[in-house]
This record gives C-alpha cells, sequence and structure tokens, in this order.
C-alpha cells in the first residue's frame, strides 16, 4: 500500500511530461504536414524517364532500354 503513495505523484508528473512534449511537438510544427512525408517517398525523383527530366533536344540514354541499339 505505501508503494502507491509514490506510484501516483510519479504517474502524474510523468503524464504531466508526456502532455509537455506533445505540446512543444505542436508548436514546433510537427503535425503540420502530415500526408507530404508520404507522398514524397513514394515519388522517385532520380528516374531520367519522368517528362520533367527529359531535355528537350536530347536522345534517351540507352542504357535503360536493354535492347535498344545505339545509332
Amino acid at each position: 500500500m505505501e508503494v502507491i503513495y509514490s506510484l501516483i505523484p510519479g504517474m502524474l508528473v510523468m503524464g504531466l511530461g508526456i502532455v509537455g512534449v506533445l505540446i512543444w511537438a505542436i508548436k514546433r510544427g510537427q503535425y503540420d504536414d502530415l500526408e507530404g512525408d508520404g507522398n514524397r517517398l513514394l515519388m522517385d525523383d532520380d528516374d531520367p524517364l519522368l517528362p520533367g527530366d527529359m531535355k528537350k533536344d536530347s536522345k534517351p540514354d540507352a542504357r535503360h532500354w536493354p535492347d535498344a541499339e545505339d545509332q
């Protein structure tokens, strides 16, 4: 029974600490963009076959097509 007298204040202090960390994270903007990281994970920015990465007057690189012939 005497253990409860030390556990209750300890749990209250730990709970207040967790709430404090949550408030600190919200104020620092940790939860502003919930979908951005997930979408960036799925995008492959270094793929040379994407339309935005191709130059207008350049030919596609033959190494991306194994059976393409060099001209």
